[in-house]
């Protein structure tokens, strides 16, 4: 858990929040978000709001940096992002148009200090909405405002850490609430309140919440219930026969476009109401009319008061869709652990939640929120035969909801309860018709779970479920490629005297498939020695095995001259006809002559650094990739491989990246090279080149990096 601010900590919040505020209103926009770094993962936390109710806020309080999501986009890659519509946004970002299906503009910015500022980034991003009917483009002067703020936020948040107190996220969004409106007299307020009642049918107030804040008595009557009861509460969750999805979706999609909106919906008295809806900043004024000239008689509501201040159907339904969206992004189990422990716990009113999954006859704890690690550390472990709830339904397959304490007791008498809690719902996991774990909720306070909150949770546990049983079958498959493509490289590299060397190998950031990229270095005598290094066309078992083939054909050649070694792997790859192309470059140096002979096929340029020289890019003759014509030539050049010559091999997974020119990225590499200490050791380069390639885009193929330096 977060941490909770002291006094000078609320004092940075504070002017964050004021911040926040004053660009809101300088950009014109009606929603503010600033979201912060956690310090210790790849995460932005919402630290604070302006302009949405929190309810709004809460599945979108924590969004992972490699998420598709419009402000992790813009600090992950320091660029600003505008979305114009609904529709580039659901383009754009499917997730977001899922869940958001509503008419609004954003821009999302990195909060980044002014260039003149000597300072790092923050970390940190910032989210404003306009209403649907702004124009597609931001214009000029609102964007200065937007980009002004985020100079503002960093220089408060980069002063804040200068001085010992780094601001850190809250435990939950801040919300700030804009100036209200002037205060009226005695006097005008009289007059105002006539004019109300003056206008026809019913007038009622809703703050940023929902909440019925100003109610008239005619709104009242058509609505069916005293003012008394109505004000302060959501109107769905005091009218059951307003407790519908579609209802509380127009007030979502007026509260976030900003538009008026309207819409005509059943009383159980028999008649039909329509409601005109008003949105601003501070709220929604709603006029309620009696509707009399419809033909077709009204849908039968339901009567029955709510038995519980659960969530509302519309909540349910936007939690559920939310969850869905996410969980189909999850790759990982850690991904859906973390997903849905973020989402749950603020989306649904919980305070603690827990994992299980079963392995080899045992409860084991894969994620939690809100739980201490000694009470986590307690259960984890435990057998299926025990005596408690979480084996229970999982056992069983049956769910167990208990509203209190003695409930609970009650059922599991000699159950330890160590968590402060009041009241919990332990749901089992069922995937392909089977039990696969079980997911804890708990609440701090005494709660009923009505029939429609029950079977909401039910459904909730079954998408993560699911979602579970695929990251769990993805990570297994995604370690059972992995083993089998390092399986094929050299598990250590040949001692060579006066050479030092260092090789890396990444697989690809996403997917399973086992992909063909590989390296070598044969050791041929005492001063002789044969690198190599190649990429197989495709990411699967296929390249893979092409790989092994390919690096054999190699060892058996080695020693030869380098055209001649290319073309005999040439030809065997063309007899096998395995429909895959190969790149390789192969390099015959020889330590005693201080030479080396480089050949290509294909392959990217190595790099090549004489001492304390720049590197550069070793333009070689080109040569036909392996596998297409079996009477294909290659050409060897000789260079000079001198003492603190630095030679560096690699595959286009270190330099690739969609949008980047191939020849500036390879640029890049080499000036890094160049920037380092001419006695750099290699295994610190070599993991420098690969952070470097890894911080630019996410990667979508392997890398493969061989260096060797003589001395």
């Amino acid at each position: 858990m977060r941490n909770l601010p002291g006094r000078e900590q609320w004092a940075d919040q504070r002017a964050l929040g004021e911040a926040l505020i004053q660009a809101r209103s300088a950009a014109g926009a009606s929603i503010g978000m600033l979201y912060l770094p956690d310090p210790a993962r790849r995460v932005l936390h919402l630290a604070m709001t302006t302009g949405v109710a929190r309810e709004f806020a809460a599945p979108w309080s924590r969004v992972g940096l490699d998420d598709p999501i419009p402000v992790a986009d813009a600090v992950r890659g320091d660029r600003f992002v505008w979305l114009g519509d609904r529709e580039e946004a659901a383009r754009r970002y499917p997730r977001l148009g899922l869940v958001l299906p509503y008419d609004f503009a954003l821009a999302a910015a990195p909060v980044t200090a002014r260039p003149a500022e000597a300072a790092g980034p923050t970390g940190a991003g910032a989210v404003f909405m306009w209403p649907g009917s702004h124009a597609p483009r931001l214009d000029e002067r609102e964007r200065r405002a937007v980009e002004s703020a985020c100079h503002r936020l960093a220089h408060i948040l980069l002063q804040a850490a200068e001085e010992g107190r780094p601001v850190r996220p809250p435990t939950h969004p801040v919300v700030f609430q804009p100036p209200p409106p002037p205060t009226p007299g005695p006097v005008e307020a009289a007059f105002a309140l006539a004019f109300i009642r003056r206008l026809p049918g019913g007038n009622v107030a809703l703050d940023m919440n929902g909440k019925i804040t100003f109610i008239t008595p005619e709104a009242a009557d058509l609505l069916g219930a005293p003012a008394s009861r109505l004000l302060g509460a959501l109107p769905w969750a005091a009218l059951p026969w307003m407790d519908t999805p579609a209802i509380e979706d127009h007030y979502r999609a007026a509260a976030i476009s900003r538009l008026p909106r309207t819409f005509t919906t059943a009383h159980p008295a028999g008649r039909y109401l329509r409601f005109d809806l008003y949105p601003d900043d501070t709220g929604i004024s709603v006029r309620i009319t009696h509707v009399t000239d419809l033909s077709v008689p009204p849908a039968a509501a339901p009567t029955t008061a709510p038995q519980e201040a659960g969530p509302s159907r519309a909540t349910a339904l936007y939690q559920l869709m939310h969850l869905a969206a996410t969980l189909t992004e999850a790759a990982h189990t850690r991904d859906v652990v973390d997903q849905a422990a973020d989402q749950l716990v603020p989306g649904l009113g919980a305070q603690a939640m827990a994992l299980l999954v079963e392995e080899e006859r045992r409860l084991r704890i894969i994620g939690y929120r809100g739980h201490t690690s000694a009470l986590m550390a307690h259960y984890d472990g435990i057998s299926l035969n025990s005596g408690t709830p979480t084996s229970h339904v999982l056992r069983t397959g049956t769910p167990l909801f208990f509203e209190d304490v003695s409930e609970l007791r009650a059922a599991f008498p000699t159950l330890e309860i160590l968590d402060g809690m009041a009241a919990w719902a332990f749901l089992p996991l069922i995937a392909s018709n089977r039990p696969v774990g079980s997911l804890v909720l708990s609440y701090a306070h005494r709660r009923s779970f009505a029939p429609g909150e029950r079977a909401v949770l039910s459904s909730i546990a079954g998408l993560i479920a699911q979602a579970l049983e695929r990251a769990r079958l993805y990570d297994s498959t995604h370690q059972l490629a992995h083993s089998l493509q390092t399986g094929l490289l050299p598990h250590a590299l040949p001692h060579v005297p006066h050479l030092e060397v260092a090789a890396r190998y990444l697989p690809a950031a996403e997917g399973l498939d086992i992909g063909g990229d590989f390296y070598d270095l044969i050791r041929i005598d005492e001063t002789t020695v044969a690198a190599t290094i190649g990429d197989v066309q495709g990411h699967n078992v296929n390249a893979a095995a092409l790989m092994g083939q390919v690096r054999t054909a190699v060892h058996a050649s080695a020693g030869a001259p380098p055209a001649e070694v290319l073309a005999r792997t040439n030809r065997l790859l063309t007899d096998l006809e395995p429909g895959l192309f190969t790149s390789c470059l192969y390099a015959h140096i020889d330590l005693a002559a201080h030479t080396a002979q480089l050949a290509t096929a294909g392959h990217p340029p190595p790099l090549l650094r004489h001492g304390d020289g720049p590197a550069e890019m070793l333009r070689l003759p080109p040569g036909l990739l392996l596998g297409i014509d079996p009477e294909a030539s290659y050409t060897a050049v000789e260079i000079p491989f001198t003492p603190t010559t630095l030679l560096t091999l690699y595959t286009d997974g270190l330099v690739e990246a969609p949008g980047r020119d191939l020849e500036d990225a390879i640029r890049e590499s080499a000036a890094q090279i160049t920037a380092t200490p001419e006695h750099y050791a290699l295994t610190r380069l070599a993991d420098d080149l690969i952070a470097h390639a890894q911080g630019i885009a996410p990667r979508t193929d392997d890398i493969a990096l061989l260096l060797l330096r003589s001395w």
